[in-house]
């Protein structure tokens, strides 16, 4: 019985990994999707309206007018490479929003759907609308390549796992079935998910350099943009144990993205 229950559970899981495989704009890279377009896009909407319930808009017009501005290009060169590629429904239920608020992290975000966020504290590092392009290409990278639903996908597939251990030692210990259930975890974290999400990265500074670029802006603007970002603080924790890649590596990948981009560059 025990065995079955195993066999049937991978059965399902490999069923709905085989036919829920899509590919990414730009990289074509493969991608598991065992989430729907319309269930991460429920998720964001209500992570949006409760972070907009807690943040302060900026009162600043000029920069304000300039994340607006700078966001419209970025969304509307998007629009135009994906129509011409025939990969409209990639963004299909996007409404662009781009918002200012008063916040001193360095930091913007882009949640599924198009709603962009950025903080009046990366502004002193972004300096210039070129700045603020390669950070905005960047998330809006992210909400195109569809990385969350990617992520939570993911995160699926490894509680599927999770639960076929626990079958498997179901006539152990308890002790022994959770020392099984913590190192699986610790594998499946640092040896799947985190290098999983600085690939994601890394194709979001891919992705964001060329969107930059269709937008009109200069994306070798991005090594002196990650430099100063750099110059703020120092890595925390060990490349190999975080989500993103450290900030010599990512300068270092993006001096090497930077010709291809270039070719979609029309000043």
């Amino acid at each position: 019985m025990k065995k079955d229950r195993i066999q049937w559970m991978c059965l399902l899981a490999s069923c709905a990994i085989l036919s829920s495989c899509s590919s990414v704009a730009l990289t074509g890279r493969k991608q598991l999707m065992l989430v729907s377009d319309e269930q991460v896009m429920s998720l964001s909407e209500q992570s949006y309206t409760d972070y907009m319930k807690t943040a302060t808009l900026s009162t600043d017009k000029k920069n304000t007018e300039m994340v607006v501005r700078v966001g419209k290009k970025i969304a509307s060169a998007v629009e135009t490479y994906l129509t011409s590629q025939g990969r409209q429904t990639d963004i299909s239920g996007f409404a662009w929003t781009f918002k200012l608020v008063k916040n001193a992290e360095a930091n913007a975000f882009c949640l599924p759907g198009g709603k962009i966020v950025v903080n009046e504290g990366i502004l002193p590092i972004t300096q210039t609308e070129e700045g603020l392009a390669v950070v905005l290409g960047h998330e809006v990278a992210h909400a195109v390549a569809k990385h969350s639903a990617e992520r939570l996908s993911q995160q699926m597939v490894m509680q599927y796992g999770g639960q076929a251990l626990d079958v498997i030692l179901s006539g152990k210990t308890t002790q022994t079935r959770q020392l099984a259930q913590t190192v699986y975890g610790l594998g499946a974290q640092y040896g799947v998910m985190l290098p999983y999400s600085r690939a994601n990265e890394n194709e979001a500074d891919q992705i964001g350099l060329i969107f930059t670029a269709m937008a009109g802006y200069n994306p070798q603007a991005a090594v002196s943009f990650w430099q100063r970002m750099s110059a703020q603080g120092t890595q925390k924790v060990p490349e190999f144990m975080s989500t993103h890649p450290s900030d010599a590596t990512r300068v270092s990948n993006i001096q090497k993205l930077i010709p291809e981009a270039m070719k979609y560059y029309k000043k």
